[in-house]
């Protein structure tokens, strides 16, 4: 074992850990959060849009508050195929080029009677396409929704540990 080389390695190691501080300080929670995926961000607004419309905020919590809009970038980016990526890109720039001949403004810019009557015309569609990205939103905002830790600790009543264990007790036979 060469002690010089150890030596140099263990203050090369130190100089680092002491810099670190001093380099991390200037990220921020918003650095962290990045989303990274397939998507534009028009691509990513219409996404929020077709989320909220489909679980709308109301009495209590939404879609959005929850994050499913970005449940649903990360799943379709990650774990579909190419095919079914391409699709929901196709058929968000279709719900945005519906949106400007309907009523003359972006999906976004809908309000959420305007968006539903969009949604609802892919739902009974005979395209099988535009059926499937509807069937594939809908099942997975509600996916999402439902398996968030806000609806699953407060609404759900959902346990991350079971009970008690009670190990010594009678058991009538």
């Amino acid at each position: 074992m060469d002690r010089r080389e150890s030596i140099k390695t263990l203050m090369m190691a130190s100089g680092a850990l002491i810099a670190l501080p001093s380099w991390a300080n200037e990220w921020t929670k918003g650095d962290l959060n990045v989303v990274r995926s397939g998507f534009t961000s028009t691509e990513q607004e219409i996404l929020a849009s077709v989320a909220d419309t489909i679980i709308p905020p109301g009495n209590s919590i939404g879609a959005l508050s929850v994050g499913v809009d970005k449940f649903l970038t990360k799943l379709i980016s990650d774990c579909y195929d190419k095919e079914v990526q391409d699709n929901v890109k196709n058929q968000l720039s279709g719900l945005e080029s519906s949106a400007q001949k309907t009523h003359s403004k972006s999906f976004t810019g809908c309000d959420q009677s305007q968006r539903q009557e969009l949604l609802l015309k892919l739902s009974s569609s005979e395209n099988k396409s535009e059926s499937d990205f509807f069937k594939l939103m809908k099942s997975e905002t509600i996916r999402g929704f439902n398996t968030s830790r806000e609806v699953m600790m407060t609404y759900l009543n959902y346990k991350p540990v079971p009970g008690h264990y009670y190990g010594c007790v009678d058991v009538k036979a």
